[in-house]
């Protein structure tokens, strides 16, 4: 449940995409008139900004949600909400593509900086203080997995402009979806069993 979600507005502006081609062609007259440069784009063109649209409100409703469960606010959700706010509210209103898929890859290149700051600043890199109540490891194990993350976000915010400028507007969207979840999915996963061998190999030693 909290994996669906983290993914909400991404999971949201998949669905609203690939359903805007099936909607009614009234529904999408009422709907498109709602967005600002609405008269510039028909039929599927106006998929990207419907989806864009939904995405954003779906950030805010994260946003929202989680500060009314929790009372404060999870900073990764409100990070991806200044993001898509910034980058989906330029293409709504210039019409313009572009700078919603930039957005994926600014978030990545955020988290690759936050990541890197974190191993100089302070006395625990991200990574540490994320898990550090739940196991524990050697310092520069955390400092090579923190390392290990601020490579990936940078790899992964690459990975999203070559789909995004070197296949097709429905390939990228599917790709943000599948492609961008999938790889976190596998190196988290990746992340998880290295920490799980130094823990199982200090608690050898130790004994």
């Amino acid at each position: 449940m909290k994996f669906l979600f983290d993914i909400f507005p991404v999971l949201l502006f998949f669905l609203v995409y690939q359903a805007y081609g099936h909607l009614p062609p009234d529904a999408v007259a009422t709907l498109g008139a709602l967005l600002p440069g609405s008269g510039e784009a028909n039929g599927d063109a106006g998929a990207i900004y419907l989806a864009t649209a939904s995405a954003i409100l779906a950030s805010f409703v994260q946003v929202g949600l989680y500060w009314l469960q929790h009372h404060r606010f999870h900073k990764m959700h409100l990070m991806s909400l200044i993001l898509i706010t910034l980058f989906g509210g330029a293409t709504l209103v210039l019409h313009d593509p572009t700078f919603i898929k930039w957005k994926p890859t600014i978030l990545e290149w955020v988290f690759a900086g936050a990541f890197l700051a974190s191993a100089y600043l302070g006395d625990r890199t991200l990574v540490q203080r994320m898990l550090g109540h739940a196991i524990d490891v050697p310092a520069d194990i955390w400092r090579r997995v923190n390392f290990a993350w601020v490579v990936f976000f940078l790899i992964a915010g690459l990975a999203n402009l070559y789909v995004a400028y070197g296949y097709s507007e429905s390939a990228w969207v599917n790709f943000k979806l599948f492609g961008m979840t999938g790889i976190t999915f596998v190196f988290t996963f990746a992340s998880a069993l290295y920490l799980a061998r130094h823990v199982a190999g200090r608690e050898t030693s130790a004994s």
